[in-house]
């Protein structure tokens, strides 16, 4: 469950610098792939909304206070272009924690692998320029790859849950197109860029949490949990948002866009190990061979779309 800054070109590093960089940015690639193991063991179809905006509302302070000069020194244009950014955001986070409580860690951290192949897709469409024909391999036997994983024990049709994963993994290929299309938020400050499209997510799950029939209240929530349940909290806040966030900002200012996007792309195998070695959650052979596929495809179309 991630939320990525535009990132920025960096020198190339002597290989063993190279690798002290990448060793964090592996770290956070393994808390998101937990993060959905998490999400999972916290939320209920009744606190999707409302874990959203404590998780997200522990977080947000923290940004603003480190930020505060260069959220001061955004035009309108470009808090207008964050704050739109922020409303897509919202929607993915939506769409990515209704879809873990229906589905299981290992097929939600999998199948939101499938944005690799989604966003050089849509950005040939946009471009109107045809992809290579190995990359559309690719595509063909990571879209393979997610019928079989979502088919469990036989040929049904995919459950609510992988279908909501599925649509996550398009709302971040939107974002990820918004971003580079935006003209306003492109030379925006990547934290202040970060912290107002989280603050406009939280603004969205505020709003829903207001309103009659979307499940428990945070502070309702909050009042039920346990201290398992504020583990769990305090990992997606600190570790999944902050942690991730910092990371990130540090990694592609000493080590190159794409070497962070490689290590990243790990984060279906930390959920599939996670969901697996923690969660109790086993795959049928079906679903380990589309496991498999999806993994394969997907770092094929990582090494075509290159």
């Amino acid at each position: 469950m991630s939320t990525l800054a535009a990132p920025v070109p960096a020198p190339a590093l002597a290989p063993r610098r190279a690798w002290l960089a990448d060793l964090p940015v592996l770290l956070v690639a393994v808390v998101w792939g937990g993060s959905y193991l998490a999400a999972k063991g916290i939320t209920t179809a009744h606190t999707v909304i409302a874990v959203l905006v404590l998780r997200f509302a522990l977080v947000l302070p923290v940004l603003v206070v480190a930020g505060r000069r260069r959220l001061r020194a955004l035009s309108a244009a470009q808090l207008r272009g964050a704050g739109a950014l922020g409303l897509v955001l919202g929607g993915i986070f939506l769409l990515e924690t209704y879809g873990v409580v229906h589905t299981s860690a290992t097929n939600a951290g999998l199948i939101i692998s499938l944005t690799m192949i989604f966003t050089p897709l849509a950005e040939s469409a946009v471009r109107r320029q045809a992809p290579p024909a190995a990359f559309l391999g690719a595509a063909a036997v990571s879209v393979a790859g997610v019928v079989l994983l979502t088919q469990g024990a036989g040929f049904t049709a995919p459950g609510p849950g992988d279908l909501l994963i599925l649509g996550a993994a398009l709302a971040r290929t939107v974002h990820v197109l918004l971003m580079a299309r935006i003209k306003a938020v492109q030379d925006a400050d990547s934290l202040s860029l970060t912290t107002v499209q989280l603050g406009g997510a939280v603004l969205v799950f505020a709003l829903l949490a207001a309103l009659p029939g979307t499940g428990d209240g945070p502070w309702a929530a909050a009042a039920g949990f346990g201290a398992a349940q504020w583990a769990g909290l305090a990992f997606l806040s600190v570790f999944c948002t902050l942690f991730a966030f910092f990371v990130q900002m540090w990694a592609v200012r000493r080590t190159s866009p794409s070497r962070v996007s490689l290590l990243l792309g790990t984060e279906p195998l930390w959920a599939a190990a996670a969901g697996i070695a923690i969660g109790g959650e086993h795959l049928a052979p079906l679903g380990l061979t589309g496991a498999a596929l999806v993994l394969a495809g997907t770092a094929w179309g990582r090494r075509a779309a290159r």
